[in-house]
């Protein structure tokens, strides 16, 4: 992984654009972070997304509902406590 600012990105572009074919290349421009992405001139890979089939554990899981209700009465009891 490289890291370089954006006025060393902008002196040596190339050199980034063909690091970027083999390695992660971040420029930093300020607070900002911008990844380098190789497509391989595939406009369809850059545009591509990957959606995943939900797991066990998307099942397990609980609602917001849920979370809220069981929050509430954790917080109801350190209350009381008191």
């Amino acid at each position: 992984m490289t890291v370089v600012s954006s006025k060393e990105f902008a002196t040596n572009q190339n050199k980034y654009f063909d690091m970027a074919m083999n390695e992660r290349v971040f420029v930093q421009n300020g607070g900002n972070m911008f990844h380098l992405l190789c497509t391989d001139n595939d406009d369809a890979t850059a545009k591509k997304r990957v959606y995943y089939e939900p797991d066990e554990d998307f099942y397990r899981s609980i609602t917001a509902d849920e979370f809220t209700e069981g929050a509430l009465k954790i917080i109801d009891k350190i209350f009381a406590k008191k």
